[in-house]
């Protein structure tokens, strides 16, 4: 049985990254963009991810940050893993990368017009560009960056690349087990999904999700 990874994103307080770790999350996330109404300062972020467990993936979304910036967040939060949500290029993501000495993940907001063929292309140039390319995370296209909280036309996922993809975009507790059992995805992010506010996490709708989740991969 496949076991789809999950992540919790958005996260801002200790008793929500608890809640994500004690009902199983594989992922968190820590937004590092200070327009988003999810922004964590670094300081802040660092304090939580010093709580964090052993093989929880820690990971920091960034929009269109300079090397230095990206260098002086991970100074004082060290997260895992990198998510280049912006309009980054392929060799702005691989230089960063490399300079921090993480592994990365880039968004990739699927349009209307977006084609599966466009899916594979894409991922195959990030592929090649680096060897810390970990994979795309795809979310439905929208005014402003730091996650839509729409959902797309899952459709488009093409089967040679939906075992490596992350899937984001309008997920719920609603939709999760259907999302799983059509793309079946490497793994699911979430972040407006289970929260009671922006920023302010639910720890129900979490578990709830997480059990969503499950239940496609036990089908």
């Amino acid at each position: 049985m496949h076991r789809t990874r999950i992540k919790i994103c958005g996260l801002t307080r200790a008793q929500d990254v608890q809640a994500a770790v004690a009902a199983g999350a594989d992922a968190i996330g820590f937004v590092f963009y200070d327009k988003s109404p999810r922004y964590l300062a670094p300081a802040d972020a660092g304090r939580l991810i010093a709580s964090v467990p052993p093989f929880i993936t820690t990971t920091g979304l960034f929009v269109n940050a300079t090397q230095d910036e990206v260098s002086a967040v991970l100074q004082q939060a060290p997260v895992s893993l990198l998510q280049f949500h912006g309009d980054e290029t392929v060799e702005t993501c691989v230089a960063i990368a490399q300079a921090v000495n993480r592994p990365f993940i880039r968004a990739v907001r699927v349009k209307p017009e977006t084609t599966a063929r466009d899916l594979v292309e894409y991922e195959a140039e990030y592929r090649a560009a680096s060897g810390l390319f970990a994979g795309l995370l795809l979310d439905a296209f929208a005014e402003g960056y730091g996650g839509s909280g729409k959902v797309f036309d899952w459709s488009l996922i093409p089967e040679s690349i939906a075992p490596r993809v992350v899937l984001s975009g309008g997920l719920s507790v609603q939709n999760a087990t259907d999302a799983v059992r059509r793309v079946r995805p490497y793994a699911v992010d979430i972040s407006s999904g289970v929260e009671a506010a922006k920023g302010i996490k639910d720890a129900e709708k979490i578990r709830a999700f997480i059990s969503a989740v499950r239940a496609a991969d036990a089908a």
